[in-house]
């Protein structure tokens, strides 16, 4: 609260800042933009630290370009299932590592293909790289496939998911992030894996509206996002926290997973936007202005699922 003791130039002053930063709010990433933009998923637009997810399909990217319109981290698609790696991946990988963009690698899991067999070929393709992000582990039912579009039963997808993320540890020696979408979150993941970082999608509402007593850490918030460098649609998402927490993660010193700093921060950092609290206002790397919290009112953990329409699966 202002105190009512301040020069009434101050206070006007402070009113017009409040004000001013709450309009830039809508333009936080100025630079970027959504060729079909929902009105469900607004809110994300609020998170400060926001980066992009890639494939083969985004072609050739201008990585300076990517750098520049303040994208904090990219998840590159690297695997998937025993024999295909992205074609892509490497010219990626090197692009955003010469640009300054964090850069971690996924895999895309194939449920016809033994766990084992698809942890080897991940760990044959992926670079070992210190300062790389944790890997991501995709998991999804992929019904559009040609050769493999079944489901397998929860108990078997569970042991393959159990069995994949701790092959990625033991390869990084850094705990792995599970990205998923609404359907496959709903089938297989509700109540499991709790003290892993989750990546959700969910493109026409907010992540608490979509996924039962899901705490997240990454949420992917449109798949027809505009970036400068990369030519047509682009996955944006948006991370949870503040800089120092995500300061923390790169560090090995913060599991955003838990919530829980492991070693002292060496960023200090203001509470976190997520589901659990408000943003505090702070000009953060990246933001054009500063961070307004004005109205922003995040939903209780635990909320019940809508009986919305659940998402597409994403490719």
């Amino acid at each position: 609260m202002i105190s009512s003791r301040l020069p009434r130039f101050l206070l006007t002053a402070v009113a017009l800042g409040l004000i001013g930063g709450c309009g830039a709010l809508e333009n936080h990433y100025p630079e970027k933009g959504d060729a079909k933009p929902h009105a469900g998923v607004a809110e994300a637009r609020r998170y400060p630290i926001q980066g992009i997810d890639i494939s083969r399909w985004q072609r050739d990217i201008d990585w300076e370009a990517v750098k520049r319109a303040g994208t904090r981290f990219v998840f590159i698609k690297a695997t998937e299932g025993g024999d295909f790696i992205d074609p892509n991946f490497r010219k990626n990988w090197e692009g955003a590592r010469a640009a300054g963009v964090p850069r971690g690698a996924y895999h895309f899991v194939y449920w016809c293909r033994p766990a084992h067999e698809q942890a080897v070929w991940f760990k044959q393709h992926i670079p070992n790289d210190p300062d790389a992000l944790p890997p991501v582990l995709d998991v999804e039912w992929n019904g559009h496939s040609k050769t493999c579009p079944k489901k397998v039963e929860r108990s078997l997808a569970l042991e393959k998911i159990r069995l994949m993320l701790t092959e990625l540890e033991q390869l990084t020696g850094k705990k792995p992030v599970i990205y998923t979408d609404i359907t496959f979150h709903k089938d297989i993941l509700e109540g499991e894996f709790n003290d892993y970082p989750f990546w959700i999608r969910s493109t026409a509402a907010k992540p608490e509206a979509r996924y039962n007593n899901r705490r997240w850490a990454f949420w992917q918030f449109t798949t027809t996002g505009r970036v400068p460098g990369i030519k047509g649609d682009v996955d944006r998402n948006a991370f949870y926290g503040n800089e120092g927490e995500f300061t923390g993660w790169r560090t090995g010193q913060f599991d955003i997973g838990t919530r829980r700093w492991l070693r002292p921060p060496s960023v200090p950092g203001n509470a976190s936007p997520g589901p659990e609290r408000k943003p505090a206002a702070s000009t953060l790397p990246g933001a054009s202005a500063p961070l307004a919290t004005e109205g922003f009112e995040p939903a209780a953990l635990g909320q019940s699922v809508e009986e919305a329409a659940a998402d597409a699966p994403a490719e």
